[in-house]
């Protein structure tokens, strides 16, 4: 099974694709899937960039919003295919 904490950057840094981490929850339900990425963003160093894979509905509606609850930035969030039910949230760990 692949480590879903990838910690392998997918583009240089200065591309808009750039993370630093990857988390594949679209497996998982509410709340484990803010929980998953609760504890990836705690072993994030502050300003390093996450990209969460999730599905529509519950996780799309919950997870963004608690990221920001807890003060971090969500800088895209877009679904992988038009028309899909699977997202890619990008996010930033806040702090310094």
């Amino acid at each position: 099974m692949p480590n879903p904490f990838s910690d392998e950057s997918k583009k240089s840094e200065h591309s808009p694709e750039y993370y630093d981490f990857f988390l594949d929850i679209t497996s998982e339900v509410c709340p484990i899937t803010f929980v998953k990425t609760k504890l990836l963003i705690e072993r994030m160093a502050p300003g390093q960039i996450a990209e969460v894979r999730l599905n529509d509905g519950e996780p799309l509606q919950n997870v963004p919003r608690s990221v920001r609850e807890h003060g971090h930035e969500v800088l895209s969030l877009e679904p992988e295919q038009p028309g899909g039910r699977i997202y890619r949230l990008r996010l930033r760990k806040a702090g310094t």
